[in-house]
């Protein structure tokens, strides 16, 4: 039995449909918000965006941000596959058993006595992570695109439709409800060509490339992006200096602008967007019957008032791999059913960030995995989500995604006692380095016996939480180091943690690639020099990780830099811990070319697979965490 009520002692919600996203999604995220007078408008339905008030000039502010996890999928941007320039994770997860990689609506601010006295803008210049429950709660897409969801609460659940009257639908545990998308309309996207990103302490790198630019024709400015914040007495500071071409372009037109830079400079870039016109639709809801008992406009509300949750029907994940599918999942907080910028539907968890750990961290490691390396993995990740809080997904209504972009999310489908019982030893803790800061927590899957420096693999002044080291297990000068590379790919039986590990991966450890000469030249192609001659793997990190890689073909030569742009080059290489070489037949014609590797993921920060070897020789897991973040301490967040 359903039942409608009015209750007049809810405010009405704002009734535009941006501003209506924008509030939801304000109580978690953070990004200052000063935009320069001749910039467009911060996504209406994502975090807002700031921009230096000089476009030509570096920010005057020191402080130091966090990168953003591999830029493969968390790299500078996402690092594992961390995402290409915005710090996804390139983490390369370890593979998981099962084969995989409300706050209230108010708007007000902290009080001003909550926040930091060191020089950091006050609550007022802030739109802040709020922590007043004790913990934020994050919002998270589980799927988008679609025409019609259907769901169930698992207890009695409240289903808010907005509008002047605040209308509700109550209903019992176990019904079933179906929402559809009638009417929808997309957003009007515009789009900048990212070159590079800088944290904000390096206004030295940013100031250069901006000269740079400028003396190569091209008009460019930075942008700030993300949020500094405080919680009992530590920092939380996520903020990093975007440099974005200045023409303002359709996504169609700044995809042609990328293909020129690639053309002319040879640099990978990235889009940044922003919503000039938000998306609109109609959502209906629907009885098991199939009768339309409410509609919407652009945004509905689900919450179980005990707590219970969701079962979600149809999920889908892994789009755009090879596991891609659909799963019935359940999961723990509220639901926002919204409008995608397509003009779709979007399913978004709006989950405490314990709860989402509890379903993110058996995605990143194996849950069989020893206890001390299952809380390392635990903090590592609170940090992670905390640093990609306001820098992912600012054109869309929701803060992060649930797959590798972001970080896999099944939901409760996917916990695990062993991982949810580390989640909950270490309750809000995260690393601090010694000035107080949260350290950017980025892993990796494999190291390859040796991690690496975060500004070889990111660019950027060094972070000294994210120094590259040896990951022997034993006396460190009894074994080559990284500097001959040759050797250290070739040295037997070397005690890396990630090789003693029982769940070591001797395929990731070590490893080679083969290409045809046609494959690499239709792969390098775009690059413009034509049939490639040589290939050359140089300024190397510590690690013997590659940033640079020079490609001379009949036609020219070129460089193309970074280590994320190095792999995705080649399909993925495991790492640019590699080296290269010319294959040829017995008449010295040039036939191929053979990779020679070790390690799998950028190598910065954790080796996920090391950690569990350490926890196996006894460390824990603060050890084990104080030895890939140099010497970075677990405390409390909140």
């Amino acid at each position: 039995m359903t039942a409608w009520r009015c209750d007049s002692t809810v405010s009405p919600p704002v009734r535009h449909a941006v501003t209506q996203l924008l509030a939801a999604v304000l109580l978690s995220a953070c990004v200052a918000s000063k935009p320069a007078a001749d910039s467009p408008r911060a996504s209406a339905t994502g975090p807002a965006v700031v921009s230096s008030s000089e476009a030509t000039s570096a920010p005057q502010d020191s402080e130091a941000g966090a990168t953003g996890a591999d830029a493969s999928a968390s790299g500078p941007a996402a690092p594992g596959t961390p995402g290409a320039s915005s710090g996804a994770t390139d983490s390369a997860p370890v593979t998981a058993p099962d084969g995989h990689e409300a706050p209230s609506m108010g708007t007000e601010p902290p009080p001003p006595e909550d926040p930091l006295a060191q020089g950091i803008p006050t609550p007022g210049d802030l739109k802040r992570l709020d922590f007043r429950g004790g913990e934020p709660r994050v919002p998270v897409r589980l799927m988008e695109g679609r025409n019609e969801v259907t769901f169930s609460p698992r207890g009695r659940m409240r289903l808010r439709f907005g509008g002047p009257d605040e209308k509700m639908l109550d209903a019992a545990a176990g019904t079933r409800w179906t929402v559809r998308v009638t009417q929808g309309s997309p957003a009007v996207l515009s789009a900048r060509v990212q070159l590079a990103e800088f944290r904000m302490a390096d206004r030295a790198g940013l100031q250069a490339a901006l000269e740079s630019w400028r003396e190569k024709g091209l008009a460019v400015r930075a942008q700030v992006l993300g949020s500094v914040y405080g919680i009992a007495g530590k920092v939380i500071d996520n903020r990093r200096t975007l440099l974005l071409v200045d023409e303002v372009l359709t996504p169609e037109a700044a995809g042609h602008k990328q293909a020129e830079l690639l053309r002319s400079h040879g640099v990978q870039t990235t889009l940044f967007e922003e919503v000039r016109t938000p998306s609109k639709a109609i959502l209906e809801v629907r009885d098991e019957a199939g009768v339309v008992v409410g509609m919407a406009q652009d945004r509905l509300d689900a919450e179980t008032p005990d707590g219970a949750g969701f079962d979600v029907r149809q999920v889908e994940y892994g789009v755009g791999y090879d596991f891609h599918g659909f799963e019935d999942r359940t999961f723990r907080g509220a639901l926002q059913l919204v409008v995608d910028r397509s003009g779709r539907l979007a399913v978004v968890n709006v989950v405490p960030l314990e709860d989402l750990l509890k379903g993110l961290v058996p995605a990143e490691i194996f849950a069989r995995a020893h206890s001390e390396a299952l809380k390392a993995q635990a903090v590592t990740a609170r940090g992670e989500v905390l640093a990609k809080v306001g820098i992912k997904h600012l054109a869309d209504p929701y803060l992060l995604c649930s797959e590798q972009h972001c970080a896999v999310y099944r939901g409760r489908t996917g916990e695990a006692a062993s991982t949810t019982a580390a989640v909950e030893a270490t309750r809000g803790e995260g690393l601090f380095s010694e000035d107080g800061r949260l350290v950017d927590s980025v892993y990796s899957a494999v190291c390859g016996g040796h991690t690496e420096d975060n500004d070889v693999v990111w660019g950027g002044p060094p972070d000294p939480s994210l120094r590259g080291r040896p990951d022997v297990i034993g006396p460190v000068g009894a074994h080559p180091l990284p500097a001959s590379l040759e050797r250290w790919l070739t040295t037997a039986n070397l005690p890396a943690a990630c090789r003693l590990s029982s769940f070591a991966q001797p395929s990731k450890f070590r490893w080679e690639k083969r290409f045809t000469s046609e494959q690499v030249d239709t792969r390098l192609k775009r690059l413009g020099v034509g049939r490639v001659q040589a290939l050359a793997l140089t300024d190397r990190g510590v690690s013997g990780r590659a940033a640079v890689l020079t490609v001379s073909g009949d036609k020219g030569a070129t460089q193309v830099r970074g280590e994320l742009n190095i792999r995705r080059l080649f399909g993925m290489l495991n790492s640019s811990m590699a080296v290269v070489e010319a294959e040829r037949d017995a008449g010295g014609r040039l036939t191929g070319w053979l990779f020679r590797g070790g390690g799998w993921g950028h190598g910065v920060g954790m080796c996920q697979t090391g950690a569990i070897g350490r926890a196996e020789a006894g460390q824990r897991y603060q050890d084990i965490l104080r030895h890939y973040f140099n010497g970075a301490e677990v405390a409390p967040i909140y």
